[in-house]
């Protein structure tokens, strides 16, 4: 059953994102307007009731902007301008007028670590040649070895192999991603003042926040020292130091300058402009130092991305997450799955298991204080598609890794018999990847008004969420003492109290004395004066 339209005005809480439930729309696999195969902004502009009638708050929209797309868009080549796969400029401002209407807000992938090589910036630095200003914009270095031969320095790809590409004239480029990519030189203003205009560009139009790719990117160690070590000589990749060490081309102090010339500007518009940083530190004060009332809003926690299924994991991972927060004075962001990252249904065991699995971990990200982002999909307990044939993988990481994400892009689900499952309109059966047959029981259709079905969980648990007064609000959490395997923590404000239950136990356990069940992720049967809660399930309980 549809919710009524929210009424509050966008300008009526400049502290939204605190509290926020953001639902992330990776634009090419969400809903396809014109029936090429590919998502655009029309589509998301006719599935808006169905994301206000979820629970959602705000969406955070992968880049749709002009890109040759060899990274689905992260190579951008006009960043003011839609990609025509995706729409134009009315398209988008019909899409963020009709959302603003439904009130939801609209958040978009900023990309400021790289262009494209398609910008006319670098193929104006190619045409210049060494020493020249063009060349200025972006990180060029003259190579090793007796005839320049040789990369300068050992860093790697996030994608695999090295981070440079010599041209033509003998120089080399900085890509930390994609030959495709390459990396700017934030040192010159020219890049500083094109990006703030940039932001402004967005702001003027109506945008409500910024999610920053690589935002610890931006900046490199003065003289572009190596790292010591890498794939080729120890076998270990640099990427796997991303959280846990210090790498030369991440996480300089410098960039902290950048946030502090932007945070101006988003302060500058009326209604709680706010900007997330996708940020990796190798420790939690480093992570800390990107938010604040003078850089960013936000920090995406990851540590549930890598949580195994256990009581220790989660509460650890939470108990680090919530004491980050403290650090920096601001709530906490909570992620399960996302566009890089295997999704979590998959990460849990896959099949009923993860299903059952992925469902109370939901629920246990729900009930925690602070700000929640859903990948698309996950609504629906969407599995990994694994079984993708490699001449459909378009991740630019599979050709030099043999790694893909491409499993949890797949277009999601609406209805009907036959894949693309409505992912177009009425009569299309285009679909840039492949929608496994075992997903017509998990589309939009299938599973609206169905009991117990991961989409109305959703919906009832997001529904409490805002609704309720103990869920609402910022308030701590406190820790309840529990059998082994079990792990339940209490809610508070006022008068009002939510427990949740979850059980990793791997046996079913009786829960007594948290009052009445608000929501399960399991049925609950009840036992003398508890209910039984099933293994790997969690629950919602109430007490005024």
């Amino acid at each position: 059953m549809a919710s009524a339209p929210r009424t509050t005005s966008r300008t009526a809480d400049d502290d939204w994102w605190r509290s926020a439930v953001v639902y992330q729309v990776y634009v090419r696999s969400f809903a396809d307007a014109n029936s090429d195969g590919v998502g655009d902004l029309q589509g998301i502009r006719q599935r808006l009731p169905y994301l206000r009638d979820l629970g959602v708050d705000a969406l955070w929209l992968t880049p749709f902007y002009t890109s040759p797309q060899v990274d689905a868009g992260y190579d951008v080549a006009d960043y003011r301008n839609v990609d025509p796969l995706f729409g134009d400029l009315t398209d988008f401002d019909e899409m963020i007028t009709d959302a603003h209407a439904l009130g939801l807000r609209i958040i978009v992938d900023m990309v400021p670590n790289h262009t494209s090589s398609a910008h006319p910036w670098f193929a104006a630095a190619l045409a210049a040649g060494p020493g020249s200003p063009e060349r200025e914009r972006y990180l060029f270095a003259e190579g090793k070895g007796e005839q320049g031969e040789l990369p300068p320095n050992d860093w790697e790809s996030i994608f695999g192999g090295p981070a440079w590409t010599r041209v033509v004239d003998g120089q080399w480029y900085l890509h930390l991603f994609d030959p495709a990519q390459p990396d700017l030189n934030w040192r010159h203003p020219e890049v500083r003042a094109e990006f703030e205009d940039v932001l402004r560009f967005w702001l003027d139009r109506g945008v409500d926040g910024f999610r920053i790719d690589v935002a610890h990117g931006m900046i490199k160690a003065e003289g572009l020292p190596d790292v010591g070590f890498n794939s080729m000589t120890t076998g270990q990749r640099q990427s796997e130091l991303l959280g846990k060490g210090r790498l030369p081309y991440f996480d300089q102090d410098e960039v902290h300058d950048i946030y502090r010339a932007w945070r101006p500007i988003l302060d500058s518009y009326p209604g709680g402009r706010m900007a997330v940083a996708e940020a990796w530190a190798e420790t939690p004060q480093r992570l800390a130092r990107y938010i604040g009332p003078d850089e960013l809003h936000q920090a995406f926690s990851f540590d549930f991305l890598d949580a195994t299924w256990s009581a220790d994991s989660f509460r650890k991972v939470i108990d680090t997450a919530l004491a980050e927060s403290t650090i920096v004075g601001a709530p906490t962001t909570w992620v399960l799955s996302n566009h890089d990252r295997q999704r979590h249904v998959t990460r849990y065991g896959d099949g009923e298991v993860g299903l059952r699995r992925a469902r109370a971990a939901a629920l246990l990200m729900f009930a925690l204080p602070g700000c929640v982002y859903v990948y698309q999909g996950e609504e629906l307990g969407l599995p990994e598609v694994l079984d993708l044939p490699d001449e459909l993988r378009q991740d630019p990481a599979f050709r030099r890794t043999g790694e893909s994400r491409d499993g949890c892009r797949v277009p999601i689900p609406w209805g009907g018999e036959l894949p693309p499952y409505g992912f177009g309109p009425d009569g299309s059966e285009l679909s840039w990847l492949p929608a496994p047959a075992t997903w017509r029981s998990l589309s939009v259709a299938a599973q609206t008004a169905a009991p117990g079905s991961t989409l109305e969980l959703y919906r009832t648990a997001l529904r409490i969420r805002h609704e309720h007064p103990a869920l609402a609000g910022l308030d701590a959490i406190t820790w309840l003492e529990t059998e082994p395997g079990v792990l339940a923590f209490r809610r508070t404000t006022g008068d009002a109290e939510v427990t949740c239950v979850v059980n990793i136990s791997g046996a079913d356990v009786t829960v007594r004395g948290y009052g009445r069940p608000l929501v399960a992720s399991a049925d609950l049967t009840e036992r003398g004066d508890g209910h039984v809660l099933p293994v790997d399930a969690a629950a919602w309980f109430e007490r005024r």
